[in-house]
């Protein structure tokens, strides 16, 4: 196992909403040398990116994936049913961000193998402190498999 703070780190922003999407860039300040944030804004698109097709072929496998949940196109659900059905990406975790505050989204995302899940506060000043949290586990605390290249 590896902590992510010893290597490189490609985290995978899936949010629709341009704010919300700088805000998650912001809280993860500038990545360095090694790491790397990509967002995308839809269904498709992350699917594509995590798939490596069309305009994503080249994306590297994200470490981690912040995926917003009520997103056009393929929905979050959707797209978190995908990713844990499929036996190359479902080790990936995926934290879900919902705005909602509908226990019945919360317990979907976890029913389909979401990591966790994360409501987005109102006040930016409150979802940058969630965000802080968020990159705080993942980045410091958190373990993950190595990937195929470090084995």
């Amino acid at each position: 196992m590896s902590n992510l703070s010893s290597r490189a780190l490609d985290l995978l922003i899936v949010e629709d909403n341009p704010g919300d999407a700088r805000l998650v860039q912001e809280a993860f300040g500038e990545p360095d040398d090694a790491s790397s944030l990509h967002v995308v804004s839809d269904g498709d698109e992350a699917l594509d990116f995590v798939h490596q097709r069309g305009d994503h072929a080249a994306a590297p496998r994200p470490d981690l994936i912040l995926l917003d949940w009520n997103i056009p196109r393929t929905s979050g659900k959707a797209v978190l049913t995908e990713l844990k059905g499929d036996p190359d990406l479902k080790q990936i975790p995926v934290t879900v961000l919902t705005g909602s505050q509908d226990e019945s989204d919360i317990v979907t995302s976890y029913t389909n193998h979401a990591n966790a899940c994360l409501t987005k506060a109102v006040e930016p000043g409150e979802f940058m402190d969630t965000l802080e949290t968020f990159k705080k586990f993942w980045l410091s605390t958190a373990q993950l498999p190595t990937t195929e290249e470090e084995r």
